[in-house]
């Protein structure tokens, strides 16, 4: 049976115009009614058919791409700007707006369902994966509201991301054909997707090749040029030290640069150095930084076609894609073998 208005409201012991009024945010509800009545619309699996209907047939001609502002270093990512040309690219020649939209971790998911999805002031919505929790997965499903994730995704959402285990097994596979033999991993946090997938294509590369990865090998950790430079610190004045890095980011690439240079330790010659993404310092190191290029214009184009075609109801099947990173070697990995 379909759960009513009136159901929620017997359930919250709340009349049923103070659960409509929740459900058009009115400031006229405390923050603690609200909060309450939310959790129990949630318990209930309650839709309101006149929002389900209303978000069908009404239209804001916008886009949200949803952002946590909490992490400032995104903002300082050139990936982030060209994602965000990319999904212009597609939705600007349709008439369509895009706009960031502030969705923090200590955020009530419910309060940006009444922002955005029921007060429908975008139309549909692009989230990375770090933001696009399940459960707010599942809502805007029961919703039937357009949305795209970028990254991975477990559940069964249209999802476009990089290859990056793929990503793993290139860089590794590259060194270990310049005749190195024993590769460590920096950076990233074991609760990360991403670096979960691109410590398993390392992993991948040196057990196609006979060889295994030493625990003390592979270091957690901010992926950061502090990180990077204290774990160089640590793995190269130890002994049996690897005689080449495979960096979770450029910015742990640029600390294990410095770490090495203070060490006195020769790159390529003694120590190779490669790292995941080719922004911002590969090609102005000293030397130059093996690296994947990531074509994050093409993952906004691709998300950005996607959701419009779930908008305009031109696809309203699943899809998800894993873009393939080119290897792009320079001077940190490429020493001469006899």
């Amino acid at each position: 049976m379909k759960v009513t208005i009136s159901d929620v409201a017997k359930a919250a012991n709340v009349a049923k115009s103070t659960v409509s009024k929740v459900l058009n945010d009115s400031p006229k509800i405390s923050q603690d009614t609200k909060r309450r009545v939310r959790e129990i619309m949630k318990q209930m699996n309650y839709t309101p058919s006149s929002i389900a209907t209303g978000l069908a047939r009404q239209s804001s001609n916008t886009v949200g791409l949803l952002v946590d502002m909490s992490k400032g270093s995104e903002f300082l990512n050139q990936f982030f700007y060209n994602i965000i040309g990319g999904i212009e690219s597609v939705i600007g020649p349709l008439k369509y707006e895009l706009t960031l939209c502030n969705v923090q971790h200590n955020d009530e998911e419910g309060d940006f369902l009444n922002r955005l999805v029921y007060n429908q002031r975008v139309d549909g919505i692009i989230a990375n994966n770090s933001v696009l929790t399940e459960e707010l997965s599942a809502q805007l499903d029961q919703l039937g509201f357009p949305y795209i994730s970028i990254g991975e995704s477990n559940d069964p959402a249209s999802w476009v991301d990089f290859d990056n285990e793929a990503g793993g097994r290139m860089l590794t596979r590259h060194l270990l054909e310049q005749g190195y033999s024993q590769p460590a991993f920096i950076g990233g946090e074991p609760h990360e997707r991403i670096f979960t997938s691109r410590l398993n294509g390392y992993l991948k590369a040196l057990n196609q090749a006979g060889r295994s990865a030493p625990e003390r090998l592979i270091v957690n950790g901010q992926a950061d040029e502090h990180e990077g430079y204290r774990a160089a610190m640590q793995l190269l004045q130890g002994g049996d030290r690897p005689d080449c890095i495979v960096c979770m980011t450029n910015y742990v690439a640029f600390g294990v640069l410095r770490a090495a240079r203070e060490l006195g330790i020769a790159i390529p010659a003694q120590l190779g150095v490669a790292a995941f993404d080719e922004y911002p310092f590969s090609r102005y190191t000293t030397p130059p930084l093996t690296s994947l290029n990531i074509d994050t214009f093409k993952l906004g184009v691709t998300s950005g076609q996607w959701l419009m075609d779930l908008i305009q109801s031109k696809n309203t099947g699943s899809r998800q894609l894993l873009l393939e990173p080119e290897l792009i070697a320079r001077e940190s990995t490429l020493r001469h073998l006899s």
